[in-house]
């Protein structure tokens, strides 16, 4: 080896010497772009993030749909509603049976199973059956019995569809759709038939204003929207 070439390699072992990085400062180095990062992130959500006061418009819980806060507010604009469309009974019945649809066109709604009826009568209570009372009125056709729904269970949907304003499209799906309907007719057990005693009605005179839907046009089962013992 001559003088030359001992002099190049001493010149290239420094240069190696400094290429070389301990692998404790490459884990420093990671973890300071990790915790930039996490930095970075944590303050993009905290920009983002809204505080929501409870109870207001922006409070998620406030948009879930709750049966009883439905029926409590839809039971009196369907009461005012069904009371100011309400066809007197006998006149209503004739036009069924002369026209059943010119009748539904004229004043029913048409729904699922048959069109619902808004209708009212003053008749006698001839006697009492499982959750109704059957109601006898004067001038009505004697082949149609008219019974009245007076709980303590109240079947169907008469007065959620009497109106024809409350539609399936107006909730996420069927069983919300059914829940409405269901939490209407509490609202007629207790706005209508808390204080009403159905086993005491039988002979006494009765006003009511109600709906029904037309099933068999000789059987009507009326869920009532106001009842008056006389």
């Amino acid at each position: 080896m001559n003088a030359t070439t001992a002099g190049k390699q001493s010149q290239a072992a420094p240069a190696a010497k400094q290429e070389r990085v301990k692998p404790s400062s490459r884990k420093t180095r990671s973890y300071g772009v990790i915790t930039v990062a996490v930095l970075a992130i944590l303050a993009a959500m905290a920009f983002d993030t809204k505080v929501v006061k409870i109870g207001s418009a922006d409070d998620f819980r406030a948009k879930v749909f709750s049966p009883q806060t439905y029926g409590a507010e839809a039971f009196p604009k369907i009461k005012a509603d069904v009371e100011a469309r309400a066809v007197d009974a006998v006149k209503l019945a004739q036009a069924i049976t002369a026209d059943k649809q010119a009748a539904t066109k004229t004043y029913g709604v048409p729904a699922g199973i048959g069109a619902v009826f808004p209708v009212k009568f003053t008749g006698t209570v001839t006697e009492r059956k499982a959750n109704y009372n059957v109601v006898k009125i004067d001038g009505m056709d004697p082949a149609i019995t008219v019974r009245v729904q007076t709980g303590p269970a109240l079947n169907g949907t008469d007065l959620r569809d009497a109106t024809g304003k409350i539609t399936f499209g107006q909730f996420v799906n069927q069983i919300q759709y059914q829940d409405a309907g269901s939490a209407i007719n509490n609202e007629v057990k207790k706005d209508v038939l808390a204080t009403l005693k159905p086993d005491e009605l039988t002979g006494k005179t009765v006003s009511v204003v109600g709906a029904f839907t037309l099933i068999n046009p000789k059987n009507w089962q009326v869920t009532p929207v106001s009842i008056e013992v006389k």
